[in-house]
């Protein structure tokens, strides 16, 4: 009994350590703890990671569903895991792929700078595999910008865009930095990003907002700016072949709404759709109405040359964890 007693004492001890050092994981690397629970939500959602071939290297990509093939495009410094709580109704009607962009999750480079040409490569990879049925495209941020420029290149493989805060035009807020030197300086970039109803972002996990941006995805795309001119379309989007909606979250600051329409005065054919009180990430700021704007426009038929501005339906209270 005494024996047996030090041994359930013993692994009371061994557990405690695990969940202190758990616990310590989740200070001091929240939002590395974040995208690997959102990881396992896109499993439960029925979706499966594979690793495509590139030139760059393997390339990861998560899929599952039937239906029409619908591409999910993350932003800069996410990953594939940012659209977890959306695959679980998307999945019901669509076939999805959702890819980690070069750089980001499980996708090669590891290290190193990124280029939007890694990025275009990448996903190039991603689209080669399974099958060739011209595919409905979501980009968010980066996932926008990378969702417009694979279009222009391979308008056959595209049956339409979706554009979600993020496009490939100069922006209109040289003055904000995504890359934030310390906790009040993340606290007041994320006032530009989110929402004023949101709930406020804790301390510990803007104090890992700082050290990504020194380490992470945007700061290695950041060693490459001086490339980036070349992938700008200003001027260029009337180029775009395929039909493209937006769908925008109209608390944004970094890319607001006028934004989308000095893209729409540009396309041959668009239309612009916003969700209130949301923000630069409505995947993740606002998921459900998110998710319910997304499936209304994309049951439209797809814009024409002449298309106006919709709001979409708001559903749930401000501030509601079911936003």
């Amino acid at each position: 009994m005494a024996a047996a007693a030090r041994v359930g004492t013993g692994i009371a001890v061994i557990l405690l350590l695990i969940v202190g050092s758990g616990l310590l994981y989740l200070w001091k690397r929240p939002l590395t703890v974040y995208a690997m629970m959102n990881r396992r939500a896109l499993a439960k959602a029925g979706l499966s990671e594979t690793m495509a071939p590139s030139p760059l290297g393997p390339q990861a990509y998560w899929s599952g569903g039937t239906g029409p093939t619908l591409v999910l495009l993350h932003g800069a410094g996410d990953s594939a895991g940012t659209y977890a709580t959306a695959a679980g109704r998307l999945v019901a009607k669509y076939h999805l792929v959702i890819p980690d962009l070069a750089g980001h999750g499980h996708s090669v480079p590891a290290s190193g700078p990124i280029s939007i040409g890694d990025v275009i490569t990448g996903l190039e990879a991603v689209m080669q595999q399974g099958t060739q049925d011209p595919a409905i495209i979501l980009g968010n941020s980066l996932g926008a910008w990378a969702a417009l420029l694979y279009a222009r290149q391979h308008p056959d493989h595209v049956a339409r865009l979706v554009l979600v805060n993020g496009g490939a035009l100069v922006g209109d807020r040289p003055d904000l930095s995504l890359m934030p030197k310390s906790r009040a300086e993340a606290e007041a970039l994320m006032t530009q990003l989110t929402d004023p109803a949101s709930p406020p972002i804790a301390g510990f996990v803007l104090d890992d907002v700082v050290r990504q941006a020194r380490t992470g995805p945007i700061a290695r795309l950041a060693q490459t700016a001086s490339t980036m001119e070349q992938y700008v379309l200003d001027g260029k989007l009337q180029e775009i072949r395929v039909p493209v909606d937006m769908l925008w979250g109209e608390s944004d600051r970094l890319f607001p709404p006028d934004y989308a329409r000095r893209m729409m005065a540009q396309l041959p054919a668009s239309r612009l759709t916003t969700i209130p009180r949301c923000g630069h990430v409505p995947p993740q700021e606002c998921p459900n109405r998110f998710t319910t704007a997304l499936l209304d426009v994309l049951a439209k038929p797809v814009p024409g040359p002449e298309e106006k501005d919709t709001r979409a339906a708001e559903t749930g209270a401000p501030g509601n964890s079911g936003r």
